[in-house]
């Protein structure tokens, strides 16, 4: 017999024992904010809204929510049973509609959608946000639309004010859902958060925003699997504490074209490296403590976040480093045949897991063609494959987990230029219904970036006309049982609020903090001390830090950057360990920090006003570049918008915006004479040293620190101990002369004391470091 409980508002901090009708077991419940919290021996902690219109039911003495609010205890809403099983019966009650607003991932969401935002415009009961005077937490009416109306219920999370707005916001997201259809959670999802800000400041013993660590080309540097498994533990906590139960990673695509810009979100090039933090990464967002553990899922639990490893795969060989958010870089080629090779931080890491939860739990597919690769002699981008996508993902590596476009791939393109448009690649014929008609043929579960179910709902009339209703809802239940397993095995149907108080203390705490510094020094990498005897610099000397000129850049999603000539330092955080001299003449040593070269994406429409193809080199040197070794033709090419198929920007020349990085550096080198000068290099790829090589005694490469680390690096408080995840090539000719797909295979730069500065290669105060990292991944 099972007995129905209405709960009705319970006042805070006040523990009322109801005892359950049957079975005898006592369970508790507690007002949290504005949500209930109902907590029972030998099962699941609860949460629900009082607004919601959930009851809660009882069966054996312990609590279930009624959250199709039937009066009725539904399979999937039982915790006792397994997760697949909740699923399918799910699955099965849902509606077309409702399936397909389960196949939505939403554009980016602000938290407040304040005017300006970067991603869209947003309105409060029809006001903008600062005209509402509405708290930042408030849903705003775009986002009450796609969650009622559309059934949307995986939500991409770009930016939050403050931890506290966070938790609010998820609480009531989650209450407005908890009362809408079957009561089916939102899965809020964050793209990686935790990269540092130069300028921010460390306190031992404070605590932040969020802790905050090396990119991960930097966690690469440390060549150290278990600090990678120690920043996803930690992450996941916080995580989990901003309400975020998907995490748009890792980002284990390998980086063997060194102009690539994604590069820095990497592992690098080393197969073996990506493979082993891939593993780490996916590990630590997934496993929970065991006794955390959902009921009859081993390592899933109430402390995980799904994994969602990207970009299946081979994204990391594109054409002259051009990228494929752009259509001029939708080609990813293969000259060495080493496409295979790309697949082994997926099919040996991210799906090789040695703790419970085996594979990671999502994927998203890259954007690219991955130029005749396809046995059938297809080339369209990897969502629209269904080669790469049901046939190697699903069939050959036995793949049941959600495939996620990558975002906006659905929509036309309308430039070759442009970012913010549709990425179509290879079906820019289909209509905007076939585009995803065509991607669940191939496989894929959800449309990154969508908001709206109508497409879908097309594209499933298109499948019953072709194949009939009941392969069209065969098809459709079989997405939605791998997009709820994902929310039921993080205990989102159980309870999905969150605790303010808890958050803020959990987020960014100061233990946290400090591991994240820990992390970032162990990832600088030291690749110069002439003569072993610059570095450290111990004493209180007097330091001169030459201003940089910061150029104007255009950003990826529109708009430019300010330019400007500024210290590239906080001059107060250098006074912590150093007198600041206002001149070379009085100073013992000079530091120079810089970027790495900042060039063109390899598109330029003035190129093409001058009666060119548009192409043009990416760059990774200082001074001027002429391409003069590039390819007589592009290996690929062709696009609707373009007249030529040869995309070869051979003989061209182009100017790096900010060369005067490169001659801060000489100029200083020639004002400061025999004292030395240290140098910094921030960057996120590959970069050629030889021009400023000769002017710098100490050489520090920089994979997204706070100034902070470089300043203990530089004076000794600590040692540096990274390793480079990548090679750093002698010159352009080198870099354009290697295989897009092939790593390591380009002449490393060898300086005047004659080291080499290839994979795996870092110096510490000793010297050129060789200890057990070096022998396990060096390349001999």
């Amino acid at each position: 017999m099972k007995s129905i409980i209405q709960v009705n508002y319970i006042t805070s901090v006040v523990l009322v024992a109801l005892l359950a009708s049957c079975g005898g077991q006592k369970w508790t419940e507690r007002q949290v904010d504005s949500f209930v919290i109902v907590e029972q021996k030998g099962g699941p902690t609860l949460g629900y809204s009082p607004e919601s219109g959930v009851k809660l039911l009882t069966d054996g003495g312990y609590a279930f929510k009624d959250l199709n609010r039937n009066d009725t205890l539904d399979a999937y809403e039982d915790w006792r049973l397994p997760c697949s099983e909740r699923a399918a019966n799910l699955a099965a009650q849902l509606s077309v509609e409702e399936i397909a607003g389960l196949m939505l991932y939403s554009a980016h969401q602000v938290i407040p959608m304040s005017t300006g935002n970067s991603f869209s415009p947003a309105h409060y009961d029809g006001k903008s946000y600062e005209e509402s005077g509405m708290p930042p937490s408030s849903l705003t009416d775009e986002q009450k639309k796609f969650l009622k109306d559309d059934h949307l219920r995986a939500v991409l999370i770009a930016m939050v004010e403050s931890p506290a707005d966070a938790a609010r916001w998820n609480n009531n997201m989650q209450a407005f859902v908890e009362g809408l259809d079957h009561g089916i959670p939102a899965n809020t999802s964050s793209d990686p958060r935790h990269e540092t800000r130069a300028n921010a400041e460390f306190n031992a013993g404070a605590g932040g925003q969020i802790s905050l660590w090396p990119s991960s080309l930097g966690m690469a540097a440390t060549f150290d699997p278990a600090l990678v498994r120690q920043f996803a533990d930690i992450a996941s906590e916080e995580y989990r504490a901003l309400g975020i139960a998907t995490a748009l990673s890792p980002q284990i695509d390998l980086a063997t074209e060194p102009r690539w810009w994604r590069f820095s979100g990497t592992f690098g090039e080393d197969p073996q490296l990506a493979t082993d933090m891939a593993q780490a990464y996916c590990e630590g967002f997934q496993t929970s403590p065991k006794a955390m553990w959902t009921r009859g899922e081993k390592g899933w639990g109430t402390l995980s976040v799904n994994a969602m490893a990207k970009h299946w795969y081979g994204y990391g060989a594109q054409e002259g480093g051009r990228d494929s958010h752009f259509a001029h870089g939708e080609y990813a080629v293969y000259p060495g045949n080493n496409l295979p090779v790309h697949k082994k931080p997926f099919a040996e890491g991210a799906f090789r897991l040695n703790d419970g939860t085996k594979m990671a739990s999502a994927v998203m597919p890259t954007y690219s063609i991955l130029w005749q690769q396809d046995p059938s002699g297809e080339n369209v981008g990897g969502s629209y494959s269904r080669w790469l996508i049901q046939q190697q993902l699903r069939d050959e590596l036995g793949f049941d987990g959600v495939v996620c476009t990558d975002w906006g791939i659905t929509a036309d393109n309308t430039a070759m230029d442009y970012t913010g448009g549709g990425k179509p690649w290879g079906v820019e014929q289909l209509t905007v219904a076939e585009r995803h008609y065509r991607i669940l043929q191939a496989g894929v579960d959800q449309f990154g970036g969508n908001n709206e179910i109508a497409s879908i709902l097309e594209a499933y009339q298109i499948w019953v006309k072709e194949k009939g209703e009941q392969s069209a809802r065969e098809r459709f239940e079989q997405s939605a049982r791998r997009l709820l397993m994902n929310m039921l095995r993080v205990g989102l149907f159980e309870n999905p609020y969150l605790d303010p108080a808890v958050t803020e203390k959990t987020v960014g705490k100061p233990e946290f903090m400090q591991k994240g510094y820990d992390a970032q020094l162990k990832s600088v990498v030291m690749v110069k001390n002439h003569g072993n005897a610059t570095l450290p610099i111990d004493k209180r000397l007097k330091v001169y830090v030459p201003k940089r000129h910061f150029p104007a850049v255009p950003g990826i999603w529109g708009g430019m950057s300010e330019e400007k000539t500024d210290y590239p330092i906080s001059l107060d955080l250098v006074r912590k360990y150093y007198d600041v001299a206002e001149t070379p003449e009085e100073a013992d040593f000079a530091l120079c920090i810089i970027a790495e070269p900042t060039i063109s994406m390899g598109y330029d429409n003035d190129d093409m006003r001058r009666g060119g193809n548009g192409y043009i080199p990416v760059s990774l040197q200082y001074n001027d570049y002429t391409a003069t070794e590039a390819r007589d033709t592009s290996i690929a090419g062709g696009n609707p918008l373009e007249k030529s198929a040869n995309r070869s920007y051979k003989g061209k020349t182009v100017h790096t915006r900010n060369y005067d990085d490169l001659t801060m550096v000489t100029r200083t080198k020639e004002a400061m004479g025999d004292k030395p000068v240290v140098v910094v290099v921030e960057t996120g790829k590959p970069v050629v040293l030889a021009e400023l090589e000769p002017s710098a005694d100490a050489i520090l490469i920089s994979f997204g620190v706070q100034h902070q680390a470089l300043l203990d690096l530089i004076s000794g408080k600590a040692e540096p101990s990274g390793l480079l995840p990548m090679q750093l090539p002698a010159d352009m000719s080198t870099v354009e002369t290697q295989q897009e797909d092939v790593p390591h295979d380009m002449r490393c730069l060898t300086d005047v004391d004659g080291h080499a500065y290839d994979f795996a290669f870092g110096l510490n105060w000793k010297g050129v470091i060789s200890d057990e990292r070096v022998k396990k991944y060096k390349v001999n």
